[in-house]
């Protein structure tokens, strides 16, 4: 019989233990917040704010605008590693497992590497103890209205879209 919770979880922290992790090992605060184009979107402070809802609780804010621009802009490892913690990871384990109160507009968005990273193992970590978690039956249940489109879909399914989110990324 197959394992369904545990290889849904492995799925994502394979990858994640083999490949995203080891790569962003020793990143610095000048990689984390290079913008390699003009016009990128980033993690900046407020006053320096380049997309029409930049969002964030403290002095640094996340470009973001919705709907996104076509095309989208190019984004920072800074922009991709809170977009991967805040929005793969910690919202859903807020709507889901919490109270609902994570979001872009409530984080305080790190201005350095390791704190980005470091935001970005504690969702994560949170995000793979809850689905860690959860009885097959539990993955069958319809995610609910927090998730729009996944709405009536399984839990199952929005784990392995989360999974490739965070994979692509």
């Amino acid at each position: 019989m197959v394992d369904y919770p545990k290889q849904l979880v492995e799925q994502l922290d394979w990858h994640w233990r083999e490949q995203l992790r080891p790569r962003l090992a020793g990143l610095t605060d000048d990689e984390y917040r290079w913008e390699p184009v003009p016009g990128c979107w980033n993690v900046r402070t407020r006053e320096e704010a380049r997309s029409a809802h930049a969002a964030g609780a403290g002095e640094m804010v996340m470009d973001y605008a919705f709907p996104e621009p076509a095309p989208a802009p190019v984004t920072t490892i800074a922009w991709r590693l809170g977009h991967i913690a805040v929005g793969i990871f910690g919202m859903r384990v807020s709507a889901h497992f919490g109270d609902g109160s994570v979001s872009y507009q409530t984080t305080d968005w790190p201005a350095t590497a390791d704190g980005g990273l470091a935001l970005l193992d504690e969702h994560y970590a949170r995000w793979l103890e809850e689905i860690g978690r959860l009885s097959e039956t539990e993955l069958a249940r319809p995610c609910g209205p927090v998730e729009g489109p996944f709405s009536e879909e399984p839990f199952a399914a929005l784990i392995l879209h989360l999974n490739r989110e965070a994979i692509h990324h």
